[in-house]
């Protein structure tokens, strides 16, 4: 859930720093990919630091 979460944040940030920057489609969908991959990185290295800490795994 938080990886979703994080990525769909990833990908509005990205297409609205494309959007501030002046960018046309083609520049919002590589700034939304970009954004949304690192969100997703981050949000799965959350997931499994949270897991081990809950669980004590």
């Amino acid at each position: 859930m938080i990886v979703i979460v994080l990525g769909l944040l990833g990908i509005f940030i990205g297409v609205r720093t494309a959007k501030k920057r002046g960018g046309n489609r083609k520049d919002m969908a590589q700034y939304g990919a970009g954004y949304g991959i690192a969100f997703v990185l981050l949000g799965m290295i959350l997931t499994v630091i949270l897991d081990r800490f809950l669980l004590g795994v």
